[in-house]
Order: structure tokens, then C-alpha cells, then sequence
């Protein structure tokens, strides 16, 4: 079958190719930012020059789908250097099985003023993923950082383009966990029903019909502020263009929780593709040279390096960076919540509260694998009972850094891991004002 390269994909070889050639090029929104009405046609940029040059260079590129992808680059300007006085926007960072579904819950619940949106970089990571073979950690970083900078301004273009299959007239049925964002389950962004067309991420909170993003960045211009999700962001550094761009007004939140509690999560949620960690768990050594432990060493270093630049508050993020752990949120989660609503400079509504209140003491049932009701006081040692002591050792090995940066205690036996008698969560206060 013939490779379609898409239009993300045919981008990210053409900078390529230019950065080869002349060396100049080393940011995406250098060359291409998004006007905020996807609608209206823009003038050729030049970008599409570059792949008129360059179309021998795609031999597996028919002729319309190299048009296609012409026409949707073209569609890129320079976007008006606007900040709307009083605006917040707000970026949740995590890895996954960190709790981050269940925290970004407090911005999702927050009401009509503002707009939501849950892992939309699902679709930037699934497309360069696909298309190459493997992500390209440069090349990916490039176009998260892009991505969610359009998005902040309301613009959906760019992301469309990563989308499976492209959107029609700027309507999808294909966006990830659309259901998650109440934002875009809201009537006015709720289309009629169309007979037939199958929607996988519905609304369920009323019966909508395929998503309209261009109703979608109607309603996000509309709000007061703007929240996203993440667990895709390798590195903070990453993102420093976004904290400069005079257009913004960015806060971030760094998400961490206990690297063997994550562990632990994971080879539930993921059993699959932690057959092998399950394997070491059932009996014989761990190989610490096996790629399994080198991502858990490379994982642990990413979010530890993140952090350290956000405690180092550099200029660019100076009361732009919020350190939370987990586990406290788990403990004392109307405390954090009030903490994190100060720090963004957004007032802490009864709606948040009240939801807080009422999905912090959910029961057995409703506490599922991937569910935004947790128990929260069970929650914090539950993974003590089910990750071997030999497994946990592993991770305090190769994770040993970030441990200590977190204030997570290390065990020394099987008892000690057991015992809820004994914390293994230091009383530890991070300044981020």
C-alpha cells in the first residue's frame, strides 16, 4: 500500500531538508504561526515554496495529496501580538499515571469562563509515531511546543492537520477524548446529530453531532481563560517560547508523583506493554542495562531536569512555575486546589469546590483505572501493597535523584514497603511564588 505522508509529516521533512541546507531554521513558529479564524484563506507563505522545491523529494506523494497539503500550509500568518488584559493560560504538565486526568478535572469543572481541553498532543505524538517509524524527540518537541501555542490562541488549524482523517470543512469525528473537555461539549458547540456518522469520542452529556472546530475557537475566543492537559511534554526548556510570547499570559503546573507508584500504575493500566516488568516481578533478576529500565531511568531524568529548571525560576518563568505532587493533592486536596487557583490568579469557584468535595471520596465502584473519582486517602499508599520490594529497589536505583528532589523516602526491606505506619512522603514545601 502507498504511504500518505501527511501534512504534519511532509512539514516536519521539509524543515528538515532546509536546516540541512542552509542551517537557519530552528523553530517552527519562526516560520509558521496560525491566524485565529481558520476559515479565511491566507496569503502563500513560505513554506509553500519550500515544498513546490522540494516535491521531487517525496517520491511516495501523489500529485493531489501534495496540492492538499500545499493549500493547508498556505493557510499559515503572523498572528495579531494581542494579549487580552486579565487572560490566563494555563498548562498542566504530567506523565502519565501521575493522577492528571483527575487534577485537570479542577480547570475543566471551573465553568463557563473557561475552556478546557484534554490531551491534545495525543494526536501530534500518534501521527509523527505512525508516519516515521518513531518519534523524533527534536522534531516532536517542535511541534507539541506549536501546537499547544495555537491552541492557547484559539486557533485548531495546526492541530487539524495531525488529525485522522483530516477534517472536512474544519469538522471531525476523530478527536481524542472530546467527551473529556466540557468546553467542547457545551450547546454552543454542540452540531446537530448527523444520521449514520459514527463518533467516538461523544459528547455524553448531551447528543451531539461531529465537532465543529471552527464553533470550537468561537467558544475558546468567548472564555475568560484557557486550560490544557498534558503527560506529553519531555522537557519544560521546550516551551520557553511560549512564556515569551507577549501574546500570553502562561502559568505552568508540573504534575509529579512517587516514580514506583507510577510504576506500579502502569503495569496495571499498561500490562501489555509491562509484560516484562511483570515477568521480574514473578521471579529472577532485573536487567539493569534492558531498554525497559533505561526509559524508567531516561522518564525519571526528563521530569527531574524539568523541575529543576522551574525551582531554578530562570527570568522567562519567574511566577510562571508550580511544583505539585500527587500525593499531596491526594491528601489535602482542597488545600492544593486553593494553592493552585491562587498561583494562576484564577478565582477558585463553589463549582470547583463542590466537585472537589464530591470526587475525593468516591467509592470502590467509581474508582476505576481511569476514572477522575479517587478515593484520595487510599489512593496515596495503595501501590505500596501491590510492586515488589525487588521492583521498587529498581526504581530507587535508577530514579534515585528524583526521589530525593521530591522528598519521596527510600525503603530498605519488604517490611519497611508494607508498613503504612511509616510515611514515605517528606514534608517538603516548593516555592513557586
Amino acid at each position: 500500500m502507498r504511504i500518505k505522508y501527511t501534512l504534519s509529516v511532509v512539514f516536519f521533512v521539509a524543515l528538515v531538508i532546509i536546516e540541512k541546507e542552509n542551517n537557519i531554521i530552528s523553530r517552527v513558529s519562526d516560520k509558521l504561526t496560525l491566524k485565529q479564524t481558520p476559515q479565511t484563506p491566507l496569503q502563500p507563505s513560505g513554506v509553500s515554496q519550500i515544498l513546490q522545491k522540494h516535491n521531487g523529494s517525496f517520491p511516495s506523494l501523489g500529485k493531489m495529496d501534495f496540492m492538499l497539503m500545499k493549500r493547508r500550509l498556505e493557510k499559515y500568518s503572523e498572528h495579531q501580538e494581542v494579549t487580552t488584559k486579565g487572560r490566563k493560560h494555563i498548562l498542566l504538565l504530567a506523565t502519565t499515571r501521575t493522577g492528571s486526568s483527575f487534577v485537570g478535572e479542577f480547570f475543566n469543572q471551573q465553568g463557563d469562563n473557561m475552556f478546557y481541553l484534554f490531551e491534545p498532543l495525543w494526536h501530534v505524538e500518534k501521527m509523527l509515531t505512525l508516519e516515521t517509524g518513531g518519534t523524533n524527540a527534536t522534531a516532536a518537541a517542535k511541534a507539541y511546543r506549536d501546537v499547544l501555542q495555537q491552541l492557547f490562541l484559539c486557533d485548531f488549524t495546526f492541530l487539524e492537520s495531525f488529525l485522522d482523517p483530516l477534517p472536512v470543512d474544519h469538522i471531525t469525528t476523530a478527536l481524542f477524548r472530546r467527551e473529556s473537555s466540557s468546553s467542547l461539549c457545551e450547546e454552543s458547540v454542540c452540531s446537530p446529530v448527523i444520521k449514520g456518522v459514527f463518533e467516538r469520542y461523544h459528547c455524553r452529556t448531551r447528543r451531539c453531532g461531529p465537532l465543529n472546530l471552527t464553533m470550537a475557537s468561537q467558544s475558546c475566543l468567548q472564555k475568560e481563560h484557557r486550560a490544557i492537559k498534558s503527560v506529553r511534554v519531555r522537557q519544560l526548556e521546550t516551551l520557553r517560547p511560549l512564556a515569551e510570547d507577549p501574546r500570553l499570559d502562561v502559568k505552568f503546573i508540573q504534575l509529579v508523583r512517587d516514580p514506583r507508584a507510577v510504576l506500579a500504575s502502569r503495569m496495571v493500566a499498561f500490562a501489555a506493554k509491562y509484560k516484562n516488568w511483570k515477568d521480574w516481578a514473578m521471579g529472577g533478576d532485573v536487567p539493569i542495562d534492558d531498554d525497559e529500565v533505561r526509559k524508567l531511568k531516561g522518564n525519571c531524568d526528563n521530569i527531574r531536569m524539568s523541575a529543576e529548571v522551574g525551582l531554578r525560576q530562570p527570568p522567562w518563568l519567574r511566577r510562571r512555575y508550580m511544583l505539585v505532587r500527587y500525593e499531596d493533592i491526594a491528601r489535602f486536596p482542597m488545600r492544593k486546589a486553593t494553592e493552585m487557583y491562587r498561583f494562576t490568579g484564577i478565582p477558585f469557584t463553589p463549582q470547583v469546590k463542590s466537585w472537589i468535595l464530591k470526587n475525593t471520596q468516591a467509592s470502590k465502584e467509581t474508582s476505576g483505572v481511569y476514572s477522575t473519582q479517587k478515593n484520595s486517602s487510599e489512593q496515596v499508599e495503595k501501590w505500596r501493597f501491590s510492586l515488589p520490594f525487588k521492583i521498587a529497589q529498581v526504581v530507587q536505583r535508577v530514579c534515585g535523584p528524583t526521589l530525593r528532589l521530591f522528598g519521596y523516602k527510600f525503603v530498605s526491606s519488604e517490611e519497611m514497603l508494607t508498613d503504612k505506619s511509616v510515611s514515605l512522603i517528606e514534608d517538603k514545601v516548593f516555592n513557586f511564588l
